[in-house]
């Protein structure tokens, strides 16, 4: 994007770069278990190496509270350096003698890791201090978390406003595919927005209705808004309290022709279990002892047929509970089809948050999607329209 520095305008060339990262990976007995963020921002480290920059990396780990070896960095830098085919240095510190010492040591092209920088607690308050002590260590600033980009933070905001500052190759993918996604999307735009539970989505549910053309709303969140309607909705999950704030939604969808989509049947079980006996009903006819677990066919064709119709898919939240057979199927015909669409060059679709990354990678349709962001919160509060720091910290 034409509003960021990037790094076509850095020059690296022995230099120390701090680059900002997400490591934040998820950890079992020492071993990673999904490693897509450290895949994700490989072209930038080997980008910076190659043109013979000195690459820093700061990261946070867990929420420490004050320094704590089991949320240390170490065994991050030992599988960043298999996936980045190349030794990765690491310092026990992120300022301070340790850290400087170790940058001192570093050549043109190498790479180092800097231990957690939530070990100190400058990091989360962006304390001045604690900011011009890790600029110390670098010459350029390249922040390649979005995730991170909704927090105001030493290293993910302080440091752009002190050092010349870029976007790295994965933060310049995703700001260009999330402005095909709401900024200056080709329409018609359809928007999903699945999951449990509206109270957490009220924010991202009044901005869309704005600016979308189309809003499928799914999950136990159309719960909600089933009985906001006056619908019978047996014993599904719902925010029975969160009615008028729903038909609140739905009389600002009018106001703007955001034409809403609910679903018109459900997959319901007596019990929430894999495998449990279950039965699809028309929306109007929900039994009383049973709960609603998924959408319909008759949903999943509404739902498609509207895909069918838009030029631009922005997606968050599962339509039902993916995480259990049979009540997957719903997502996973839904998510396929965006796919196909998507392959076709008939759609540009983006998709983020951490269920929804998790449902499209369960259908196996994950790669056909023109961009899926593994930043959960940062992604929401980007669809809510809310200011990202770490971003307009680099705005050119």
């Amino acid at each position: 994007m034409t509003a960021f520095r990037t790094l076509d305008q850095a020059e690296v060339k022995g230099k120390r770069v701090l680059v900002r990262v997400d490591l934040n990976v998820p950890m079992e007995n020492g071993r990673i278990t999904d490693a897509t963020r450290i895949e994700r921002i490989l072209p930038t480290l080997r980008e910076i190496s190659d043109k013979g920059g000195k690459v820093i990396l700061l990261a946070h780990f867990g929420r420490p509270k004050g320094r704590d070896p089991k949320e240390s960095l170490k065994p991050v830098a030992e599988a960043l350096a298999q996936h980045l085919k190349k030794g990765v240095a690491f310092a026990d510190d992120c300022i301070g003698e340790a850290a400087a010492t170790a940058v001192g040591a570093l050549k043109d092209g190498g790479v180092l890791l800097l231990e957690n920088t939530r070990f100190h607690a400058g990091e989360e308050k962006n304390d001045p201090a604690f900011v011009q002590e890790l600029a110390k260590l670098g010459d350029l600033y390249v922040n390649d978390a979005f995730s991170t980009a909704h927090r105001a933070h030493a290293s993910t905001e302080g440091l752009a406003h002190v050092l010349p500052s870029f976007a790295g190759r994965t933060m310049q993918a995703e700001l260009d595919a999330l402005a095909k996604g709401l900024e200056s999307p080709k329409r018609p735009l359809v928007a999903i927005v699945g999951g449990a539970k509206v109270s957490t989505k009220i924010d991202l549910l009044e901005n869309l209705v704005q600016k979308v053309d189309a809003l499928v709303i799914g999950g136990g969140m159309a719960n909600t808004f089933l009985h906001a309607m006056g619908l019978g909705i047996g014993k599904s999950l719902a925010e029975k309290d969160l009615a008028d704030t729903a038909l609140r939604i739905l009389d600002r969808a009018r106001e703007t022709n955001c034409a809403i989509i609910l679903p018109v049947d459900g997959v319901c079980a007596y019990d929430f279990k894999a495998g449990a006996y279950n039965q699809t009903f028309g929306i109007d006819a929900i039994p009383d002892d049973q709960m609603i677990l998924d959408v319909g066919s008759q949903s999943v064709e509404r739902v498609n047929a509207a895909i069918n119709d838009a030029k631009t898919l922005v997606w968050n939240g599962p339509l039902g509970a993916f995480e259990i057979t049979p009540f997957d199927q719903g997502t996973v015909a839904t998510a396929r089809h965006a796919a196909e669409r998507t392959r076709a060059g008939k759609l540009v679709s983006v998709a983020g948050g951490g269920d929804t990354v998790s449902a499209l990678n369960h259908a196996g349709a994950a790669d056909g999607f023109s961009y899926v962001s593994t930043a959960g919160g940062a992604f929401l509060e980007w669809l809510e329209g809310k200011p990202l720091p770490g971003v307009d910290a680099l705005k050119a």
